[in-house]
């Protein structure tokens, strides 16, 4: 089963109902498993920060959700991710990274690496994934730690498993 096969099946056992987004390619089999479920609303996003008061939103509406991006987007959430946190809204994120294995694209390098530090000092846990068989196992501890927690919780899903992109000027 793919990573986003098993993504897919942790938001519907978490009784995730509403799943904003940006689009990445990255996340594109992800997007099309949820936009083909009649019960999970898939809602575009223009931009990340968006994305936390969505699932702020939805929370205070008694619903759960789960916020899809790239990693080049975390550093416009820094400011959102305050909220989350103070009030103790349970997210659960799937961020694609990008600026690490074989990035050609010097402009997503910086974010790349500062993703993971910036979520974690503002106090979202981050679980990596980096193979595959993993999956199943990373989307159901992040599930648990964010839904039965009441935690911010990014799953970082590592270039080297979705594929690189080449950059052509």
């Amino acid at each position: 089963m793919s990573w986003s096969d098993c993504a897919f099946r942790a938001l519907k056992e978490a009784a995730v109902r509403q799943v904003p987004y940006l689009p990445d390619a990255g996340l594109s089999a992800l997007i099309r498993l949820v936009d083909a479920d009649p019960g999970l609303c898939l809602l575009p996003l223009t931009t990340e920060e968006e994305g936390l008061g969505t699932v702020t939103g939805a929370w205070l509406g008694g619903e759960r959700s789960a916020l899809l991006m790239q990693s080049s987007g975390v550093g416009n959430c820094i400011n959102a991710l305050g909220m989350i946190a103070s009030c103790r809204i349970p997210l659960l994120m799937v961020v694609t990274m990008r600026g690490e294995w074989g990035e050609a694209n010097p402009w997503q390098v910086p974010m790349g690496q500062a993703a993971g530090p910036v979520l974690s000092a503002m106090g979202v846990r981050t679980l990596r994934l980096e193979r595959e068989e993993d999956a199943a196992e990373t989307f159901e501890a992040a599930s648990i730690l964010a839904f039965e927690s009441g935690l911010a919780v990014a799953v970082l899903i590592g270039q080297r498993l979705i594929g690189w992109k080449r950059f052509e000027e």
